[in-house]
């Protein structure tokens, strides 16, 4: 497939990636070059473009994408302290991966 994202060869074992998560329906992996201390990425096994292509159909995905990204801080051991969560659409929103994925960073003081 030509429009194959990187994300498509990190789920399908293609390439490597140091997961943090998985389960059949999502997977979170530490980004390669992380902005945070704590820094990961939490993507669909299915791929949706960008959340502008997300349906109804998604809610309840998109919603265990959420709730992942605060189990995932509080096993971080950064749930109290503070973390963001942060999905960019489209290229003048900053993605770069059309594949969409949540940013969690955190484990610093956070600028803006």
């Amino acid at each position: 497939m030509s429009d194959t994202t990187i994300f498509d060869k990190i789920i399908s074992r293609e390439i490597p990636a140091d997961i943090v998560y998985e389960d059949d329906q999502i997977l979170a992996f530490k980004d390669i070059a992380p902005k945070a201390p704590v820094h990961y990425l939490i993507i669909p096994k299915q791929r949706i473009a960008t959340l502008n292509d997300a349906s109804q159909k998604d809610q309840a995905l998109l919603g265990h994408m959420m709730l992942t990204a605060s189990n995932l801080a509080a096993e971080a051991g950064i749930a109290e302290s503070g973390y963001r969560v942060q999905m960019n659409v489209n290229k003048g929103g900053g993605q770069v991966v059309f594949h969409i994925h949540l940013h969690m960073f955190g484990g610093r003081q956070l600028a803006e």
